[in-house]
């Protein structure tokens, strides 16, 4: 088993596509009316997957996100470059942490157009790709 997506509600699919494809997210593919909505599907350059559905609904109102969804966590290879090419297209990001001490990753944060909070991660040399077993011994 595996995790898919996350699907993340919009108040404006124009703005939320303009922000994430900023971000590196590239459109895979859209289902046209559901009854959630219109679906567009994005992934990373360097995954073969889908791993956020953008749901957008024009009659559901604005994004109330409240306490659901905490953040996304996206694992970047230069978390300076990936900063400096967002600062260019006008996104702001927060100054780098440590937040597991020097040894740990390097991480960075962002907001997307509804509010949605987006960890950028850069694991240390040597790290495993995701969070794993390993991190917790």
């Amino acid at each position: 088993m595996r995790t898919l997506n996350v699907g993340l509600r919009v108040s404006d699919l124009k703005r939320s596509l303009a922000f994430y494809t900023a971000v590196g997210y590239t459109v895979v593919g859209t289902v046209g009316e559901t009854p959630s909505g219109s679906l567009t599907m994005l992934r990373l350059p360097d995954d073969g997957f889908v791993t956020i559905e953008l749901v957008h609904d024009p009659a559901g109102g604005p994004v109330d996100i409240g306490t659901g969804i905490s953040h996304l966590a996206i694992q970047v290879e230069s978390l300076d470059t990936i900063v400096a090419g967002l600062a260019a297209q006008g996104i702001t990001a927060g100054s780098p942490e440590l937040p597991g001490g020097p040894d740990g990753p390097r991480t960075s944060w962002i907001t997307d157009p509804d509010g949605y909070q987006i960890e950028l991660v850069q694991w240390p040399a040597g790290h495993a790709d995701g969070i794993t077993e390993a991190d917790f011994a």
